[in-house]
């Protein structure tokens, strides 16, 4: 992978997810190391979410990982603490400011989780509520 598509594959896994109502406030610098080398980093500020091609010299902390570990880790298929304790992300700065991405994903994952659920409840009621009305009309 590039940088260019590893920055575009972060860029869309954060951009479609719905931060709206998480509750934290960091700057995170991520370094990509090995295929894909570059930085960029991901801001959540004032209950905005930014990412943005570039280093963050006012950051909080940085997160350290190769491409495939990191895009495990913005997924959500690997936490952050396990891939941590592993080496598999190396974190400069603010422990606690890195968790708060961490927590963002999880926030993030299990809102849309959540909407999908409601979205197909919804669905299952309006097929019943117009079955009850097709069976109403038969009478």
């Amino acid at each position: 992978m590039t940088y260019e598509e590893i920055f575009a594959k972060a860029q869309s896994l954060f951009g479609k997810g719905d931060a709206a109502g998480f509750d934290g406030d960091f700057a995170i610098q991520v370094n990509i190391t090995g295929e894909g080398e570059g930085a960029f980093y991901i801001a959540y500020k004032n209950g905005a979410l930014d990412i943005a091609p570039y280093e963050y010299h006012d950051r909080d902390a940085k997160l350290i990982a190769n491409a495939e570990n990191f895009l495990k880790i913005a997924e959500g298929e690997l936490g952050a603490v396990p891939a941590f304790l592993s080496g598999k992300l190396k974190v400069e700065g603010s422990t606690e400011k890195a968790l708060e991405l961490d927590k963002l994903i999880t926030y993030m994952k299990k809102k849309a989780k959540d909407e999908s659920k409601s979205a197909a409840q919804s669905a299952k009621n309006a097929k019943t509520e117009k079955a009850a009305g097709k069976n109403g009309k038969k009478k």
